[in-house]
């Protein structure tokens, strides 16, 4: 029955630390996209007079 308890626990935490890593990613991809945006957006409103629709 111990040796039971210990493997879950194991993977208990496994668990926590693959989804700790996942979130952390996540926060950085992000916020790294969203710093992507903004320069593109600002180099669009730059040249936004050169633009012809």
């Amino acid at each position: 029955m111990n040796e039971g308890n210990e493997k879950a626990y194991r993977t208990m935490g496994f668990s926590g630390v693959m989804a700790l890593s996942v979130g952390i990613v996540m926060i950085c991809v992000g916020v790294i996209s969203g710093v992507l945006l903004l320069i593109s957006g600002a180099k669009l409103m730059q040249n936004k007079s050169g633009l012809l629709f």
